[in-house]
């Protein structure tokens, strides 16, 4: 087992194509990656040579994203998203990837009703039980009627399927500033997905703010100014058990202009940060392996 086999990128954090950007993951020691579906359908010899990419790579798939504004709806809306879900989970499964993230819904045409929402995301971890997919369900900042992990475990516990869990994601829980304690709440068996990163200032009040920055101006974890609370989420995470995966969801537009190798360097560093720093795990020695 690699030092950084834990951590992972994601493909959108990188500018240039599907080969480029995972031999730059890959280089700089990641052994796993966070597929974006752009990446998979914009690849030009299509899915099928995408998927072939991946597999060459070397890389574990760490999830595929996103499925978007999918519960809640009604009629032909829900009928629509349906298909969606279905043609997202064909390729999350060709991919072998076993976890797909789906966000909480924007979608002003979605009902509040908590017990509509929770049956609908079991309707979707059904969907995706007999292709051995788990659904980690996040709560968007700017999420209509789900926009804090706190809601987001809620109604994960009131739809009560055993393939249905959470995605974490740190920049979600620092923009709408929810309370890191409500962390020891959550069941460390049901949290499927961690994707961490940061940003440069304190202060999103708006759900505009938040789409702004989360879009276009997020940092690796130890770049910004919430380092203390980031290594804090990242203890309370380990202290009730969590031992999945982590990946860095960072959107940066400074990013996207930069050497594939420098940016995979800069997120290097913060998963070495967060391993050796936060966590205390000691790299292992060479040949350690072979003494147990």
């Amino acid at each position: 087992m690699g030092i950084l086999d834990r951590f992972g990128m994601d493909t959108i954090t990188l500018a240039g194509s599907l080969e480029a950007k995972l031999e730059a993951m890959a280089g700089a020691g990641f052994g796993q990656v966070m597929l974006s579906a752009r990446d998979i359908v914009g690849h030009p010899g299509g899915v099928a040579a995408a998927v072939k990419v991946v597999e060459a790579s070397g890389l574990r798939p760490t999830g595929f994203q996103v499925l978007r504004d999918f519960e809640g709806l009604s009629g032909h809306l829900h009928d629509y998203k349906v298909d969606i879900a279905k043609s997202m989970l064909e390729m999350c499964q060709a991919l072998g990837s076993k976890v797909l993230l789906a966000c909480s819904s924007t979608s002003r045409h979605a009902t509040d009703d908590l017990d509509t929402i929770a049956k609908d995301l079991r309707k979707l971890a059904m969907l995706a039980l007999p292709l051995g997919i788990k659904v980690a369900y996040e709560g968007l900042s700017w999420g209509r009627t789900i926009n804090e992990f706190t809601t987001a475990w809620d109604v994960v516990c009131r739809a009560d399927c055993p393939n249905l869990g959470m995605g974490i994601d740190s920049f979600h829980i620092f923009a709408a500033k929810t309370p890191l304690d409500a962390i020891e709440e959550l069941d460390a068996s049901k949290i499927f997905l961690v994707q961490l990163s940061d940003f440069m200032w304190n202060e999103t009040p708006t759900f505009e703010d938040r789409m702004t920055t989360a879009r276009t101006f997020r940092v690796f974890p130890g770049e910004g100014v919430h380092s203390n609370a980031l290594a804090d989420l990242v203890l309370k995470l380990d202290g009730i058990g969590y031992r999945g995966d982590y990946s860095f969801e960072v959107f940066n537009d400074d990013y996207q202009q930069l050497p594939l190798p420098t940016v995979a360097a800069r997120a290097r560093r913060s998963a070495l940060w967060l391993r050796e720093d936060v966590l205390h795990q000691a790299v292992p020695l060479p040949g350690s392996h072979l003494q147990k």
